[in-house]
């Protein structure tokens, strides 16, 4: 039995909802959906009810449940051990999308400069909420966070780092303004977002509700887990997208987006870098290198490492599209 499809029984009780577990698992429904089933073929059980509004475990759901649970959490642990044994000094580092697009690759060029014979990196994307509990849970060694939330980091070393504008974005077929418009005129647009949970999306629901508003009102709201995907449908004229600056600079500068600022609006999140020095098996210079590498990234040039970031990016997106 593969983990992700006990995973996914997992996610399909917790969240009431295939769609909503797709959602979470980064997966489409049709594969929740092939998962579960094959997990009731397997064990020869109906293991949820769907008959009603939301999804409940069967009885025997509830019992397969438990276990995939217990099971799930050895794998965590065991992975955890064996992380720990590593032969290898290896730095394991996660932060949110929009920050890997637009800084990442400076900082592993620099980093590559001066440690050439660095063997194991590891890197992840994930929300800010995520990177603070893999962080807790001895995951990762660092983590950059957008928040602006106050997260409990007490227990670790943390660095303030400037934080990035976050704007609405449309084609110019849409015919909205440069600069300034009004939340009626964007709530008529679809609004692409990624799933619920991440800075931007979290920073939109927050100046949302303090206009007494909610995500409602736009026509639609669709989820896309891939910034491409996002930024490739507003392109193409389907609707608006808010989104880091930094991550749409190059596309805006040349004519193909258009940034919008609502003025009762707060447009910007604050950056946490995060390090965990408890995590073992740490080559301490090497380590803290890294860490430098990602501090140098907001020195004097940081301006030119966002904008040829935002390029290099923008140049990838126009090649996959």
């Amino acid at each position: 039995m593969k983990s992700e499809y006990l995973q996914t029984l997992v996610e399909s009780i917790a969240t009431g909802s295939f769609s909503k577990a797709a959602e979470t698992l980064c997966v489409t429904q049709s594969a929740v959906s092939r998962r579960i089933k094959f997990i009731e073929d397997q064990y020869g059980f109906p293991l949820i009810d769907r008959s009603g509004p939301v999804l409940v475990p069967t009885e025997a759901g509830r019992i397969v449940l438990e276990k995939a649970e217990k099971m799930l959490s050895l794998e965590k642990e065991l992975l955890h051990d064996l992380q720990g044994i590593s032969a290898k000094p290896s730095i394991m580092f996660c932060c949110t999308p929009a920050f890997g697009v637009v800084y990442l690759t400076d900082i592993l060029k620099d980093f590559m400069l001066s440690n050439p014979d660095t063997t194991e990196l590891r890197f992840f994307f994930d929300m800010p909420d995520k990177v603070v509990d893999g962080m807790r849970e001895g995951a990762y060694q660092v983590g950059v966070i957008e928040h602006n939330e106050n997260f409990d980091l007490a227990e670790f070393e943390t660095f303030e780092l400037p934080g990035d504008e976050v704007v609405f974005v449309s084609a110019p077929e849409l015919g909205l303004a440069d600069g300034d418009v009004s939340i009626d005129q964007l709530t008529r647009q679809d609004l692409y977002t990624r799933k619920e949970g991440c800075c931007s999306s979290k920073l939109l629901d927050y100046n949302m509700k303090k206009l007494g508003r909610d995500y409602g009102e736009f026509s639609r709201v669709l989820y896309y887990d891939d910034l491409h995907l996002i930024i490739d449908s507003v392109r193409t004229g389907g609707g608006i997208a808010f989104i880091s600056r930094p991550v749409v600079e190059g596309l805006v500068k040349e004519g193909l987006l258009r940034q919008h600022r609502v003025t009762e609006f707060e447009h910007a999140y604050r950056r946490t870098l995060i390090v965990n020095r408890a995590v073992p098996a740490v080559d301490t210079p090497r380590f803290d290198n890294f860490i430098a590498c990602i501090l140098s990234a907001f020195d004097g040039s940081g301006a030119e490492r966002i904008a040829a970031g935002s390029k290099r990016f923008c140049a990838v997106h126009r090649a996959a599209t």
